[in-house]
């Protein structure tokens, strides 16, 4: 495990999410994959948010994010999904036809964290400081 830096922080913030095009539709082949996978590294370089690993499915996005503590999950997932959905239906104009409301992306997001340390572990560390 490697710890992340900034000015006066030291972090380990890992988190897991998923994300679906809008009716999970099967768009993401192609080109538009290929433009797709730079809008959002482009996005996460802009924000300081560091691609553990990220896999494009045909219907659906996973990434493995390293997220600095000054921003939160919700701000980064907004700007990623907003950004890559308006510059998508802008280069690709056929889009507009399928996906006619503008949303080229479901509403939400599943995400979850990932660390060594587990609920119990820090249950007992807690435990034993109350305890001196």
């Amino acid at each position: 495990m490697r710890y992340s830096s900034s000015a006066h922080t030291r972090f380990y913030h890992r988190f897991h999410v998923v994300w679906v095009t809008k009716y999970r539709y099967a768009v993401l082949q192609g080109p538009m994959r290929e433009r797709l996978r730079q809008i959002i590294r482009q996005t996460c370089d802009d924000l300081g948010v560091h691609i553990v690993r990220g896999v494009l499915a045909r219907d659906h996005v996973h990434m493995f994010l390293s997220i600095p503590p000054k921003l939160s999950l919700s701000d980064v997932m907004q700007r990623i999904k907003g950004r890559s959905s308006r510059r998508i239906q802008m280069e690709y104009p056929e889009l507009r036809k399928r996906y006619w409301g503008r949303r080229f992306w479901a509403r939400g997001y599943f995400s979850t964290t990932s660390g060594n340390v587990t609920d119990d572990i820090i249950m007992q560390y807690l435990e034993l400081h109350s305890a001196k």
